[in-house]
C-alpha cells in the first residue's frame, strides 16, 4: 500500500480521536450542568457520550475503508452484511431506542424536573420522583410509583404546577338553593377562606393600590335547582390547594348549616293516579 495511504489513514485516526474526546469533554459539561437542574444523577447520562465515540469511530473506520483500494472490496463484503444485521437490530429495539430519545428531549426541554407536582391526560397524578432515560417515576398521592415509559409520556399532555411558578389560584365552588340569602352565603365563604392559615395574597401591586380584595368571590352559575358561588383563593403550591379545598368543605358547611344557607340536591315528584274502573 502506498505510503499517501498510509498518511490518510493516520489523519483519519489522529482526527476521529481528536474529535471523540473534544465532543465527549463538551458533552459531559453539559451533562453534568443539566443533571443539576433536573436531579439525576449524571452517570444516567453516560450511553450518551459513549455513543458519540461509538458513532465517529464507526465513521473513522468506514472512511479507512473507503480510502484504502486494498480494503475497499473487503468492506464492500462487511458492509453489506454489517447493514442487514443493522437494519434487524435497529427494528427489534425501536422502541429501546424510542425511550432514550424520549428521555434526551425531557432532559433538554424540561418539561418537569424531578420533584415537581405532574398530572397527565390520562388522569395520572402525584410527584416526579426519578428521571432514566428508559422511564420517569412518579410518586402518587397513595404513595404508590407510577413507571411510565419516555416515549409515551413525550406524547402526553402535562400539567406541571411548578414549571414556572408554583403558586395556585384554587377554585373552591358551592352550589346553594335558589331561595339562600346569596349575600350571606358569599359572605360567609369569604370569612372562612381569609381565615384559612394556607391562604396567601396573591395580588399584584397595582390590585393592591386598587383594593381589590384578597378572596374574590363570584356567583358564576345560575343552575337547574341551585346557583352556583366560586371563591379564588390564592396558596403557595398544588399539596396546600388541596388540603385548603378539604379544609373549606367541612367549614364552610358546618357555617351554612349554622346560619340556614341550604345547600340544594335535586328532588323528585312522584305522582299516583287510581283511574277508576268503568263497569
Amino acid at each position: 500500500m502506498d505510503w499517501k495511504y498510509w498518511i490518510t489513514v493516520a489523519s483519519i485516526i489522529v482526527g476521529v480521536y481528536g474529535i471523540s474526546f473534544g465532543l465527549r469533554k463538551l458533552a459531559g459539561v453539559f451533562i453534568n450542568k443539566q443533571s443539576l437542574k433536573v436531579n439525576v444523577d449524571p452517570t444516567n447520562f453516560s450511553f450518551l457520550k459513549n455513543s458519540i465515540s461509538f458513532v465517529l469511530y464507526t465513521g473513522g473506520l468506514i472512511a479507512i475503508f473507503y480510502v484504502t483500494p486494498a480494503l475497499k472490496s473487503l468492506g464492500t463484503a462487511l458492509f453489506a452484511s454489517a447493514g442487514i444485521f443493522a437494519a434487524i437490530l435497529g427494528f427489534a429495539s425501536q422502541k429501546a431506542f424510542s425511550n432514550i430519545i424520549g428521555g434526551v428531549f425531557i432532559l433538554i426541554f424540561k418539561p418537569f424536573r424531578v420533584k415537581d407536582p405532574i398530572e397527565l391526560g390520562n388522569g395520572n397524578r402525584g410527584v416526579v420522583e426519578e428521571i432514566t432515560l428508559r422511564h420517569i417515576i412518579i410518586r402518587n398521592y397513595e404513595n404508590r410509583r407510577i413507571i411510565i415509559p419516555n416515549s409515551v409520556i413525550s406524547e402526553e399532555t402535562i400539567i406541571n404546577s411548578n414549571l414556572i411558578d408554583e403558586r395556585i389560584k384554587k377554585f373552591v365552588e358551592f352550589d346553594v338553593s335558589y331561595d339562600a340569602d346569596i349575600d350571606l352565603a358569599k359572605k360567609i365563604l369569604y370569612e372562612e377562606a381569609l381565615a384559612h392559615p394556607l391562604l396567601i395574597d396573591g395580588r399584584s401591586e397595582e390590585q393592591k393600590l386598587e383594593k381589590e380584595p384578597k378572596v374574590v368571590i363570584r356567583v358564576i352559575k345560575l343552575g337547574d335547582y341551585s346557583i352556583t358561588i366560586r371563591a379564588y383563593i390564592w396558596t403557595k403550591c398544588n399539596d396546600d390547594a388541596f388540603i385548603l379545598n378539604c379544609d373549606l368543605n367541612e367549614s364552610v358547611k358546618k357555617r351554612f348549616d349554622t346560619e340556614g344557607i341550604e345547600i340544594p340536591f335535586p328532588y323528585r315528584t312522584i305522582v299516583y293516579k287510581d283511574k277508576e274502573k268503568k263497569n
